[in-house]
């Protein structure tokens, strides 16, 4: 019955039957990936929350000591990166949870780009 649609489509509309099947097969798609999707989701993964960056020549690694202070690339209030296995995920800001860091997402990247940067 589907298949005498999509004929019947494809005389009246070619248009609208090419597009009627794509839109189908990317649907078969999305349920495909999150079948995959379900596969990784309980492998451990590193995340990073960067604060700011520096460079140094080997000396003044070396005369670093207890109270140096080291300067970093970003300014003050700047949002912080969220790094998981070194790629950029989100960007947020430094808050204080039960007397220990965390971060406030403020900017995250989609959720298709997210998994795409794990391979």
């Amino acid at each position: 019955m589907a298949e005498e649609n999509t004929a019947k489509k494809l005389e009246d509309n070619p248009e609208d039957a090419v597009a009627e099947q794509n839109i189908a097969a990317a649907a078969a798609d999305v349920v495909e990936d999150t079948r995959n999707l379900g596969l990784i989701m309980d492998i451990p993964l590193r995340v990073t929350v960067e604060l700011g960056r520096t460079r140094m020549v080997v000396s003044e690694l070396l005369n670093l000591g207890q109270g140096s202070v080291v300067e970093l690339s970003k300014l003050a209030g700047e949002p912080l990166e969220v790094l998981v296995n070194n790629k950029l995920v989100a960007r947020g800001e430094a808050v204080v949870v039960n007397e220990k860091f965390g971060v406030r997402l403020t900017d995250i990247i989609s959720q298709s780009e997210r998994v795409e940067q794990l391979g």
